[in-house]
């Protein structure tokens, strides 16, 4: 993936335990427009799914939001959230991360729950099996996702990650790193003449 577009951020519905991670979500959403990039998130409101929105929209960027019927009311207020370029609603949730997929030729996953860590293990498992060469980025906020990275060199240390090359996210610590992370990773893939994300720690 040699031209970035567009980048999809995962993260949570709540503001986490510290105001770190709100207003780091805010820096990267800025980032993501001033960039002249779209956003592709949850369509929530509220948490640092909002608060990523916030930040992409005050900048002026473009923004795409994708959510399952079911989740409007509980994540969205019952409403099109503000700001919204594109109001993508699924009829499930499934549908929403293809579609999310789809829409993004990079990804980002901030600090957040267990709905959070399941959407980039799956949007990893994809690029281990061949499905995609997109990069992946893990906001290591203070470093939040510090317990994953050691359970995945847990899981290539006990032989279970025969290609953990093709998984491997870039690990950036700060939120204003993110873009140009992504940008040289895809420019670097591109200079290389293969689709590979770059692996490094910021």
């Amino acid at each position: 993936m040699s031209k970035i577009q567009s980048v999809c951020v995962y993260c949570g519905s709540s503001p986490g335990s510290s105001d770190t991670y709100p207003e780091a979500a805010k820096t990267l959403g800025r980032a993501i427009a001033e960039a002249g990039l779209t956003l592709v998130y949850g369509a929530g409101t509220r948490g640092i799914m909002g608060a990523v929105a916030e930040g992409a929209a005050q900048a002026g960027g473009k923004i795409t939001g994708i959510i399952p019927r079911f989740l409007i009311r509980k994540e969205a207020d019952g409403v099109k959230p503000p700001n919204l370029d594109e109001f993508i609603v699924t009829e499930d949730m499934h549908t929403r991360k293809h579609t999310m997929y789809e829409k993004s030729d990079s990804f980002v996953a901030m600090p957040g729950g267990i709905g959070t860590l399941e959407e980039v293990i799956e949007i990893m498992t994809w690029a281990q099996l061949g499905r995609h060469k997109k990069p992946i980025v893990l906001a290591n906020i203070d470093g939040f996702w510090d317990p994953l990275l050691a359970l995945l060199d847990h899981m290539s240390a006990e032989g279970f990650l025969h290609s953990g090359h093709l998984i491997r996210p870039i690990v950036v610590e700060q939120a204003a790193d993110i873009v140009p992370a992504i940008l040289a990773a895809a420019s670097e893939a591109g200079s290389n003449g293969a689709d590979e994300a770059v692996i490094s720690k910021l």
